[in-house]
């Protein structure tokens, strides 16, 4: 026999396609082609697999090989292959029988001395598998338990080539893998923590009930960061299918948390504002990587000092947030993340941010109107919530009895926001009123009296507000709503929206 064939599966993007590898061996002189859109990792498979094979005992075909992998169409990346491409090789000559691998997915980086690598991405690749149909999967032993979350296909855990060698020639099983090892919740920030601040909390929880963007204005050391970091402790915890993205996007990156267990908790990105375009949005060379904005799908993505942020890299992010996908097209291909986060900007006012805010500002107002201009008027028109908050008084900060509500307080009256909301938009496939289509919230039933949104109106035609503020503030006005457990927003609830949209909060 001169011909074999088993399965593997490739990413393009955060999609897993389930892929052949056949490998012929002919006449000739002995050489190695690898055809079928290989990457430059993919081309290296050729020496780190002939070492592996040597190295666990089989003798490597000195024929002329020809390994394929299908669909010759799509591009392949990674070194994912290396273990299919080695069984399809031996198969090929004779070495091994592949009865056993009859609609069995292989996964696994080869080590020249035949161990069985981890690969980034097992998730989401064992997930492809089981949507093509496939019952059973060989993967290695470091990825064995984060395969164990798909529940619908059976995993076997390998540690070499070798051992692979064995059960497909003698019959000796594979091992199961390891159980999932219980992982203490990660201890989160409380916002007991805050000292005053009363409209930076208001404006928190607002944004955690409806999944808004948020921009804190104020002097250095007024709480900003702080607010910011204990927007994760108030959300809820994530639904299965949302789990399973945010944990497929972190084992692509190589951040699986340890433990093997679904990311449950939303996720918090901070970059440095050194951060380039690629490190926020994604890229790289070949198919590109997911970036901070793919990382914090599902949770909060913080830009601390907004305003030191390279601009390029800030106005990146304005198709993310419109759309809750980043689509990053490069020489080889189209990568597609998902992006559904929760912006939070934090900024000082201006250059000298002095403590004490305005009354002591040395600045000019060119000076200020300057530094603020990085953050440009498209992005800020994508932010629900805009606030200044006040530098925090001595009686405040002294006091520890007058701290604010703990995070578990909060938590309990956003989650039952977000349920009312859920409820209420479900059967137009929305989760929260920050992802509802303006246009819906403008048409019966679910328009507000004139009265109550004449002076939103008033705005708009003074051009104080752009369109999409229009809605942004409707939307603020039903989480509002949410909040305080009423069934429709009312005048109160969109005279606050326009002032948390627009500063004017007091």
């Amino acid at each position: 026999m001169s011909y074999a064939r088993v399965r593997c599966v490739g990413l393009v993007g955060v999609t897993g396609h389930v892929l052949q590898v056949e490998a012929d061996l002919a006449p000739g002189l002995p050489t190695v082609a690898i055809t079928g859109l290989p990457d430059t990792a993919l081309h290296e498979a050729r020496d780190r697999v002939r070492a592996a094979v040597v190295n666990s005992g089989r003798a490597w075909p000195n024929r002329r090989i020809t390994i394929n992998l299908l669909p010759a169409t799509l591009p392949k990346h990674g070194s994912s292959f290396d273990l299919a491409i080695a069984v399809a090789v031996l198969g090929s000559a004779g070495e091994l029988p592949l009865a056993r691998l009859d609609q069995v997915v292989l996964l696994g980086e080869l080590g020249l001395d035949g161990t069985v690598r981890p690969v980034r991405g097992a998730l989401p690749m064992v997930a492809a598998a089981a949507r093509a149909g496939h019952h059973q999967v060989v993967v290695p032993l470091d990825n064995a338990t984060e395969a164990g979350m798909i529940p619908s296909i059976k995993v076997h855990a390998v540690r070499s080539l070798r051992q692979l060698a064995t059960f497909l020639t003698d019959g000796i099983p594979l091992p199961e893998p390891p159980p999932a090892t219980p992982v203490d919740p990660t201890p989160t920030l409380d916002l007991a923590d805050i000292a005053g601040q009363s409209l930076g909390r208001r404006a928190l929880e607002i944004a955690a009930a409806g999944g808004h963007h948020l921009a804190l204005l104020g002097p250095p050391g007024a709480g900003k960061t702080m607010l910011a970091e204990r927007l994760p402790s108030v959300l809820p915890e994530l639904p299965d299918d949302a789990a399973m993205e945010v944990t497929s996007l972190h084992s692509i990156a190589g951040l699986m948390p340890s433990g093997g267990r679904l990311i449950r908790r939303p996720p918090f990105q901070a970059p440095h504002h050194t951060a380039t375009v690629s490190a926020l949005v994604g890229g790289g060379s070949g198919l590109a990587r997911p970036g901070a904005v793919s990382l914090a799908h599902r949770g909060v993505l913080l830009l601390d000092e907004a305003p030191e942020f390279d601009r390029r890299a800030l106005d990146a992010l304005r198709q993310p947030l419109e759309h809750g996908r980043v689509r990053l097209a490069r020489s080889r291909g189209t990568a597609e993340y998902p992006a559904r986060v929760q912006l939070v900007l934090a900024a000082n006012p201006c250059p000298c941010a002095k403590p004490a805010g305005d009354i002591s500002c040395d600045c000019t107002p060119l000076a200020r109107r300057r530094y603020l201009g990085r953050l440009s008027g498209p992005l800020l028109d994508r932010v629900d919530i805009q606030v200044t908050v006040r530098p925090v008084r001595a009686a405040e900060l002294m006091q520890v009895s007058s701290g604010g509500e703990a995070s578990t307080v909060v938590a309990v009256r956003v989650a039952a926001a977000r349920a009312a909301a859920l409820e209420r938009w479900s059967s137009l496939g929305q989760r929260s009123n920050a992802e509802l289509p303006g246009p819906v919230l403008r048409r019966p039933p679910w328009c507000l009296p004139g009265p109550d949104i004449r002076e939103l109106r008033a705005r708009l035609d003074r051009g104080s507000l752009s369109a999409r503020g229009f809605d942004r503030v409707l939307r603020l006005a039903w989480t509002i709503a949410d909040l305080d457990g009423r069934q429709r927003p009312d005048a109160e609830d969109v005279r606050e929206a326009i002032g948390l949209r627009t500063g004017e909060a007091l």
